[in-house]
């Protein structure tokens, strides 16, 4: 299909831009490229790594050329804050599900969560969540979760980086990891509940950085649309100058 023509202050957008956003909680990944494609006028639009709606954070969204670029950027390292709350699981290992088997979490002490803490430090084997969109003979695993079927997912090599409990709230976590491409926070959360054999899912979750790209120089899609707003207005004036 296709590209209609843009207005001429739309040109940038249609060549190539990198576009910082900041994903309100609740949106999809693809919701923020929506927003941008409408907003733009551009077909050409992509995101570079999606964030679930329970997470906010640093979505890079690419136009025009850079979409070319996508795979570049979603190889970079990321970094994310959020919560883990220990004491329960739930079968998204988020709040996307209810917390189930509840259980004692008072006598876990930081020297427990430290230990548990160290051994998902560095080069780990992870195994992605049971409600994930990894396919398996074709088809998203989250299907099959969806009507109560258990999947065999191969545990995946991950490395994360850095990973520091910041402030204790039992039976909340506060947290902040570094980590690789394909690493799954939902799945630590669940890794770590059960080193601590109390359970833990994860109950917030913010992206702070990829790369060196970071989320406080990111847009919100109000601020982007009125950048949008500013530039078609700044075009007209010009035109009505020249008039």
């Amino acid at each position: 299909m296709k590209q209609k023509e843009v207005p001429a202050y739309l040109l940038p957008y249609l060549h190539g831009q990198v576009i910082l956003l900041d994903k309100p909680l609740g949106w999809t990944s693809f919701d923020v490229v929506r927003k941008v494609r409408n907003l733009t006028r551009i077909k050409k639009v992509g995101h570079a790594g999606t964030l679930d709606p329970l997470a906010t954070g640093l979505l890079i969204v690419c136009t025009g050329k850079f979409t070319k670029e996508i795979n570049r950027y979603m190889g970079m390292e990321k970094e994310y804050t959020g919560t883990f709350t220990i004491g329960a699981i739930t079968p998204t290992y988020d709040l996307e599900s209810e917390p189930i088997q509840l259980r004692p979490f008072q006598h876990v002490t930081p020297a427990d969560i430290d230990r548990a803490v160290q051994q998902l430090t560095g080069p780990i084997m992870q195994v992605p969540p049971q409600h994930s969109a990894i396919k398996k003979d074709g088809q998203p695993v989250y299907l099959a979760a969806r009507k109560g079927k258990e999947v065999q997912l191969e545990p995946r090599p991950v490395n994360i980086y850095s990973f520091e409990i910041t402030a204790i709230e039992l039976p909340v976590l506060h947290f902040k990891v570094v980590c690789s491409t394909g690493t799954y926070i939902r799945s630590l959360a669940n890794d770590l509940g059960q080193l601590l054999g109390t359970g833990g899912y994860l109950s917030s979750l913010r992206r702070t950085r990829i790369g060196e790209f970071k989320a406080e120089n990111a847009f919100s899609p109000e601020q982007f649309q009125q950048q949008i707003a500013n530039l078609a207005a700044s075009s007209e004036g010009q035109s009505n100058s020249q008039l």
